[in-house]
């Protein structure tokens, strides 16, 4: 970002002390304005709504979290910081105060809006420029044979190698065809991050691992000071919202990044429906709070269910199994059942043709012994008759 500011609204540059004292008192809207503002508006500014939203206070224990990882500062250098004035701090005090402004903005509105971002939303479409004013604050200058210039995508590339999970979106962004510059692929990389509701994750990378991007960031840089963990503690509020944006056909090289502040200066009246409307957004976010956690609760009976359904399958799997290699046996003992039956006809009518045979064998010797012994009766007879005629023979001789 360059050396001059735009000139920023009273109250987001003039509080660095107060900041400084009190790190984190800017996730509140109304605590930066002056003393004798608050006198100016009447005996009821004393009692003017702060946000309180429940994402805010997400935020800010994000925030408080991140900010622990960072060094401490020595109490020296602070002490002299504070006394001079540094521009540098002024300028991340500003961005700061800018990107809660745009974050809070965008948030109240998303939510009254009630559907799905697009890439046409105007209070995203400067939550996108502030947050790259805050990336680009600190960029080391690269040097190279076609001059200088200051790459945003070097530090996203470096999110790749620290979070797995960003490797998708990377992908995706050098694979798009209309995308010649690296500030063009930074900006489609932000899209699609927020679109996963991951882009304070990746950021926060950068957070954890500063000594990683100090390759790319001057030591005064937003996101190597405090003032980038709460930056990245805002950001956490923003997975309440639901975009889908079309990087594809939109020309992000020469998109120009412009910060509108008309959209964040609001008159006194505008202050008067400032606690309906965080009651409001209060109650739609118990009712998302509420739907998620029914989700939940269906998710996970819908996982119990699958897992039944899956159980089920796979007996169900085994007693096909079992009827088929059943009705193999089966089929296997009818085959066997009508063979024997084959052999047995086949045996009995052998056996009948055998009886048939031994039948008429009987029958031919019945009548075979049958006329043997009436010739032996007739022999028997004729002998004993000769018997008789000799016997009366001899007697008739003797007498």
């Amino acid at each position: 970002m360059e050396s001059v500011e735009p000139e920023l609204p009273p109250g987001l540059g003039d509080g660095e002390s107060r900041d400084r004292e009190r790190p984190f008192g800017i996730l509140r809207l109304q605590d930066e304005r002056s003393p004798g503002s608050r006198v100016g508006q009447g005996a009821g500014a004393g009692t003017e709504p702060t946000w309180q939203a429940p994402i805010f206070a997400f935020a800010r224990k994000a925030s408080e979290t991140f900010s622990a990882a960072a060094p401490a500062r020595d109490p020296v250098v602070e002490e002299a910081s504070r006394g001079l004035k540094d521009p540098m701090a002024i300028e991340r005090t500003n961005l700061l105060n800018m990107a809660n402004l745009s974050i809070k903005g965008l948030i109240e509105s998303a939510l009254s809006f009630g559907r799905t971002l697009d890439s046409d939303y105007a209070p995203l479409q400067q939550f996108f420029v502030v947050l790259e004013h805050c990336l680009k604050h600190g960029l080391k200058v690269k040097k190279s044979f076609l001059g200088q210039n200051k790459s945003l995508w070097g530090p996203l590339e470096l999110v790749e190698k620290l979070c797995p999970e960003a490797t998708e979106i990377a992908a995706s962004v050098r694979d798009l065809p209309g995308l010649k510059t690296p500030l063009g692929r930074a900006r489609a990389w932000l899209r699609l991050a927020m679109m996963q509701k991951k882009l304070a994750d990746y950021l926060r990378c950068m957070i954890i691992r500063r000594d990683l991007f100090s390759e790319f960031y001057e030591e005064h840089a937003v996101m190597m000071e405090e003032e980038g963990a709460v930056i990245v503690g805002l950001l956490v509020g923003l997975n309440v919202i639901d975009a889908n944006l079309c990087v594809k056909g939109e020309d992000l090289d020469s998109l120009v990044g412009v910060i509108d502040f008309s959209m964040y200066l609001k008159n006194d009246n505008d202050s008067n429906g400032c606690c309906e409307r965080d009651g409001q957004i209060a109650a739609i976010l118990d009712q998302k709070n509420y739907v998620e956690e029914l989700n939940r609760q269906l998710s996970s009976t819908v996982g119990s269910l699958q897992g039944r359904v899956d159980s089920l399958e796979k007996a169900n799997s085994k007693l096909i199994e079992e009827l088929a290699i059943a009705k193999n046996s089966i089929i296997r003992l009818q085959e066997e059942n009508v063979q024997f039956r084959n052999e047995n006809i086949q045996m009995l009518m052998k056996t009948q043709q055998h009886l048939e045979l031994v039948k008429l064998d009987v029958s031919a010797e019945l009548e075979t012994y049958k006329g043997t012994r009436q010739g032996l009766d007739d022999m028997f007879t004729e002998a004993r008759r000769q018997l008789r005629e000799e016997s009366r023979m001899r007697q008739v001789c003797d007498l």
